[in-house]
């Protein structure tokens, strides 16, 4: 049978379209199947000796990591710290791993991530609680001070003793920018209310000691305090025994931990690490990390008071109104806070 050259030439031209078509659909099912399978972004998380557990500053972290694995599907690793000293190494394992990205859950960190991130420009890094001046480092800062004048407001308000207590962890300035704008709290509703104040320790142990905030609570308690502000990570967990036992008020820290002793937790000052620690993975995820300072307040919701079916019946509606007053007078500027970081220097 003959066939024609127009009909064998379109037959030739049809093969050669088919395979055309077919190597570009088999090159779009691979591109497509490269980006279904980028790898995910690696994400490390070095926690302090209070570890992830410790129901405060350690666990809002970890908890915002896990809700960025969730989200976001990164791939997570995070370590706890049993001693300040496995920093350096636990943060060069993750970089030589070629992690996207360390970050370091507390001041203590600071001088490791500093000395890092100089060493390793094109490593990114984030700190909770310093500031750490390199392009690499992203800095996550709290004005707690702010959130502290609020709770010692409340003590105050709700003392029956006129006499509050405030326990700090590791005595560092941090903490005693909570400490001081506490007080300033307490004394503005109270001006001539009585103050006591401990710190746990001088060491990165003052963390987790709930042995030793026990013991500093009830010797509070015995002497007047009938509400005690405490910040000292995983060692708050003895100050709020302490309070169960006394029958007396507590205010947790970092997390919402009123549902701990519920009714006698009076609040906490929260503090969104969770928060901090998701956004900045979202960006390294996206990425859009930058590096610098962030800093989260009463204004953006970074710092709160927490008010739940826990605590809610503890105040009154007016006790309330004034508590949320204070607040918006601090977000407005009407209210200057003390902040030891500025007073110290």
């Amino acid at each position: 049978m003959k066939v024609s050259r127009k009909k064998a030439n379109d037959s030739t031209l049809a093969s050669v379209f088919g395979v055309v078509a077919g190597i570009g659909c088999a090159a779009c099912i691979a591109l497509g199947s490269a980006l279904a399978h980028a790898d995910p972004a690696k994400i490390a998380l070095v926690l302090d000796r209070g570890g992830k557990d410790d129901k405060s500053f350690n666990t809002a972290a970890f908890r915002g990591a896990t809700e960025a694995k969730q989200k976001l599907g990164i791939q997570l690793k995070e370590i706890e710290a049993s001693d300040d000293n496995l920093f350096e190494p636990a943060m060069r394992s993750f970089a030589r791993k070629k992690y996207d990205l360390i970050i370091g859950i507390g001041v203590a960190q600071s001088e490791t991530v500093k000395k890092l991130a100089r060493e390793m420009p094109g490593q990114k890094f984030a700190i909770v609680d310093a500031k750490v001046d390199a392009p690499n480092v992203a800095s996550l800062l709290f004005e707690e001070h702010e959130g502290s004048y609020v709770v010692g407001y409340a003590a105050a308000l709700k003392s029956k003793t006129d006499t509050v207590g405030f326990i700090g962890g590791m005595d560092i300035p941090l903490i005693r920018r909570f400490e001081l704008a506490y007080l300033q709290g307490a004394k503005a509703a109270k001006p001539k209310i009585k103050t006591l104040v401990n710190y746990i320790g001088v060491t990165s142990e003052a963390w987790n000691n709930p042995t030793k905030a026990k013991e500093l609570a009830r010797s509070q308690y015995g002497r007047g305090a009938d509400v005690i502000f405490v910040a000292a990570g995983a060692s708050n967990n003895g100050a709020f025994d302490a309070a169960e036992s006394e029958r007396k008020y507590a205010i947790g820290v970092d997390s919402n931990q009123n549902w701990m002793k519920p009714g006698l937790i009076l609040t906490s000052m929260l503090k969104r690490v969770d928060t901090a620690v998701y956004q900045i993975i979202e960006d390294t995820a996206k990425g859009k990390f930058t590096g610098g300072p962030r800093t989260f307040g009463l204004k953006n919701n970074g710092i709160d008071w927490a008010v739940d079916e826990n605590n809610r019946n503890l105040f009154t509606e007016a006790e309330f109104k004034k508590i949320n007053l204070v607040k918006a007078d601090i977000i407005a500027g009407r209210i200057k806070v003390d902040d030891f970081y500025k007073m110290k220097k």
